[in-house]
């Protein structure tokens, strides 16, 4: 046998057999002896490094010592036989049934007209490393722990090596971003990898998420950071664990290779680690998928890549109800327009029953575009989400959205007008009509029911009754009121006595609750101004004087009108002290309490054995509202020790993530003096944050704990390639101007945009992009061609100069919203 393996390894050793790679170090090229009908290197696991020996070379023949050849020979062989990324049953369906983009051009920014996908490839990292992993997503491709604990597994989903079978993609689709059609998006930062058939037979789509450039990155760099794609990994587990609908999240996995990123968007750039996240779904097609076949848009005039492609929209159809919802394709695939309106119909409940899950767990998603929307109803595209610490009806986790658009209470009829653009999306297929009616007759009422059916779980009610709603609703409006705790509000109730069960009494639970509303200062600090006077004044006028031109501004007017909401409340809030806030508290939880235990006492009375129902009632509670979430500050304080290298805090987080529900686990988070004063900008020291928090100056705090209350102001925002898309507010202009009758409305609404302009960079740019507009409005063609390109490219030139310099031209009104100073 020995001699045997020693003869064919000698054999192996010519030239011609030996096969060289670039390793991690992209260039440094290591001999390894290999058969010449394996398939490739990158599917074997290569020798223990301590085991390899540079090979010498003589008169151009490869020679290696017979000792360090068998050892290599065996080496590649074991990895070879335990290597289970190599028996991933790879099926790609997707790829199959829609079209590819011909291009072989896998990385150039262009239009995708005719096609579904585009075939790109991952761009390599430095040094890859593995911060946390999902044994229970991995499970899903039939991958244990041992296996993902190799440097191959880590090699694969880092987008280094590439599977077999796996046939990396990128999927075409558009959007609406912020309410307004921003044309091709498709996946900028995604990659598609392929389809997994497991040992269930079960189908999971995966991809990369961060793997580097596609033909849909547009000015971006297809990369995602480690604070992103941390946020991401445990979010999207949270969310399994909770219970909710939702795209799994495999592994994160960082890097050596860095990128930069401006994260305030304060002129001060810096470096952060590449880092790819591998998610798996049953698929990942969206909404926007099928806004590649929309016209042009009335008001952005843009329009699909595929606009008016009938059959294109057919096979898409076809292939999304065969492959996802084959009870709707066996039951009507032969009378195509009641399959289609079966599909829209499961689509629009799937997306109600969501939303409301989303609702009782007290989640924002930040960025409802409509490319953010799975035609499984499920929570994809985790950006600047949060959950809520102190209860706001208004809450905003997307610093971006300075209009409220993506507002907590606005979630479910964001979701509604994604659906109502869907249906306009398939219009071609389905008839407009028919998709609307049944939107209106299913939205609503499948929304209420999914949300009060989980809220009467959440407080313990095991029988209907009518009075239900009522006490909802007020509870929800007592915490808007008195800044309590989502989360802790709900979890405590459970532990309130009955009659002889064990329990706390009603005046314990009430100075609990107390205990877990916001402060008057805090209050106070939501409603300071957030933009200049001149500017709500200069909306006031145009609403007065021309109130038709409102509806032309676009989502900054919301803005405004949220800032005088915001003023009204601050009015309100102006002499109340923290000890007249405390008493109005204890006033109105002491009556919700009053009028909720007399409901509890009705439920109890249908059943004969009043211990059993308590019991049954605490359990229920305790399985439906969570004691642990994914609180930013939670996510912040994993992320910072994760960027020093440290991620035992990310898996500390994962695992407490995965028993969301527990009682049983006890576990201290620890913040240091540091990271507590950054959550409070008016502490001079940290020790007076600990003072003005509770806690003591090295802070160890439960997971589950009140939250510091500066914690509570973490805000996250898009990164700026998702915002590049949207339509600049100098087209807002170009479209009234089109639109108006008179000059009159052109320069009112020049006055009021005009005062909001303190940069000259962008009154430069805004007058560029008006004559850029006039040249094409009058088909001025003789002269567009050459000085389009022109003046494109310095007014892009100056937009991009305050976008990295935003100290030194300051804005009046909040940087994040350049989103709507986007030129093309």
């Amino acid at each position: 046998m020995l001699g045997r393996y020693l003869s064919r390894a000698r054999h192996r050793c010519t030239p011609t057999n030996t096969f060289f790679r670039s390793g991690d170090n992209y260039g440094t090229k290591s001999a390894i002896f290999l058969e010449p009908h394996r398939r490739y290197i990158d599917e074997r696991e290569d020798p223990p490094f301590a085991l390899r020996r540079p090979a010498s070379r003589n008169n151009d023949r490869t020679v290696a010592s017979p000792f360090y050849t068998l050892v290599s020979c065996l080496c590649t062989r074991i990895g070879h036989r335990k290597s289970k990324m190599k028996k991933l049953k790879f099926d790609n369906q997707s790829l199959r049934s829609l079209p590819v983009d011909t291009s072989l051009d896998m990385k150039s920014q262009r239009s995708v007209p005719g096609a579904c996908f585009s075939r790109t490839l991952p761009t390599p990292v430095i040094n890859p490393q593995m911060v946390a992993m999902s044994p229970s997503a991995m499970s899903l491709l039939d991958l244990s722990p041992a296996d993902m604990e190799t440097e191959e597994a880590v090699q694969y989903f880092s987008g280094n090596k590439i599977m077999e079978g796996s046939e990396p993609a990128a999927h075409c689709y558009c959007g609406y971003q912020f309410g307004v059609f921003a044309g091709q998006l498709g996946d900028g930062a995604a990659m598609y990898l392929g389809e997994v058939i497991n040992d269930k037979n079960e189908r999971w789509e995966i991809q990369l998420k961060g793997a580097g450039l596609t033909p849909y990155s547009r000015s971006a760099d297809g990369r995602k950071v480690l604070r992103s794609s941390i946020r991401e990994f445990l979010c999207s587990e949270a969310h399994y664990y909770l219970g909710i609908p939702t795209t799994r999240a495999g592994t994160c996995i960082t890097s050596d290779s860095t990128v930069i990123r401006d994260i305030f968007y304060n002129g001060n750039p810096i470096e952060e680690k590449c880092t790819i996240v591998l998610r798996i779904a049953p698929t990942f097609l969206r909404f926007g998928s099928f806004e590649i076949f929309r016209g042009e848009d009335s008001l952005t005039s843009r329009s699909g890549p595929s606009a008016g492609n009938k059959e294109l929209l057919i096979q898409l159809l076809d292939h999304s109800v065969k492959m996802f919802y084959p009870e709707i394709w066996e039951a009507h695939q032969h009378e195509k327009e009641e399959m289609y309106l079966a599909f829209y119909k499961e689509v629009v409940q799937r997306t109600a029953k969501l939303v409301a899950a989303w609702q009782c767990v007290g989640w924002c998603h930040g960025v409802l575009n409509t490319d953010n929307m799975s035609i499984l109803g499920l929570t994809i595209d985790y950006g600047p989400f949060g959950f809520m610490d102190r209860y706001a009806e208004d809450f905003i986790c997307n610093a971006s959205d300075d209009g409220g658009r993506y507002a907590y209470n606005k979630q479910p009829e964001i979701c509604k007008w994604n659906c109502q653009k869907l249906a306009e999306d398939i219009q071609d297929a389905l008839p407009l009509e028919k998709s609307l009616s049944e939107l209106e007759a299913i939205f609503d009422r499948t929304y209420e029911e999914e949300y009060f059916s989980r809220m009467k779980k959440k407080l313990g009610f095991l029988k209907h009754n009518d009075k239900q709603r009522d006490i909802i609703n007020s509870l929800m409006k007592v915490m808007n009121e008195t800044g309590a705790d989502f989360t802790n509000s709900f979890r405590c109730l459970s532990k309130l006595s009955f009659g002889s069960c064990p329990g706390q009494s009603q005046e314990e639970i009430l100075d609990y609750l107390l205990s877990n509303c916001c402060s008057v200062e805090l209050l106070k600090a939501d409603t300071k101004p957030r933009i200049h006077q001149r500017e709500i004044q200069m909306v006031i006028t145009i609403a007065q004087t021309h109130p038709e031109l409102l509806e032309q501004l676009g989502p900054g007017v919301m803005k405004v009108f949220n800032e005088l909401k915001r003023l009204d409340k601050a009015r309100q809030l102006a002499n109340i002290t923290q000890e007249e806030k405390e008493q109005k508290d204890k006033e109105s939880w002491k009556k919700w309490l009053s009028e909720y235990m007399e409901l509890v006492e009705v439920d109890a009375v249908a059943h004969v054995d009043i211990k059993t129902y308590w019991e049954q009632r605490v359990q229920l509670m305790n399985s439906n509202n969570p004691r642990f979430i994914l609180r930013n500050y939670i996510a912040e304080n994993a992320i910072k020790a994760a960027e020093e290298g440290d991620y035992s805090e990310v898996q500390r987080v994962y695992k407490l993530l995965q028993n969301p529900y527990s009682e049983q686990l006890d576990m201290d988070i620890s913040f240091t003096d540091q990271m507590i004063a950054r959550w409070d900008s008016s502490s001079q020291s940290s020790n007076s944050v600990a003072a003005a928090t509770g806690a003591p100056s090295h802070c160890h705090m439960q997971y589950d704990s009140k939250p510091p209350e500066g914690a509570c102001q973490l805000l996250f925002s898009l990164c700026l390639s998702h915002i590049n898309s949207s339509p600049s507010l100098s087209a807002n202009l170009f479209i009234t101007f089109s639109l108006s009758k008179s000059f009159h409305h052109l320069f009112s609404l020049l006055r009021y945009h005009l005062f909001s302009l303190s940069s000259p960079f962008l009154f430069l740019s805004f007058f560029l992009s008006l004559f850029l507009h006039l040249l094409d409005r009058f088909k001025l063609s003789i002269i567009t061609f050459p000085i389009n390109k022109v003046l494109s490219l310095v007014t892009n030139s100056l937009l991009s100069s305050l976008i990295f310099f935003p100290s030194t031209w300051k804005l009046r009104f909040s940087f994040m919203a350049t989103r709507r100073w986007k030129f093309t």
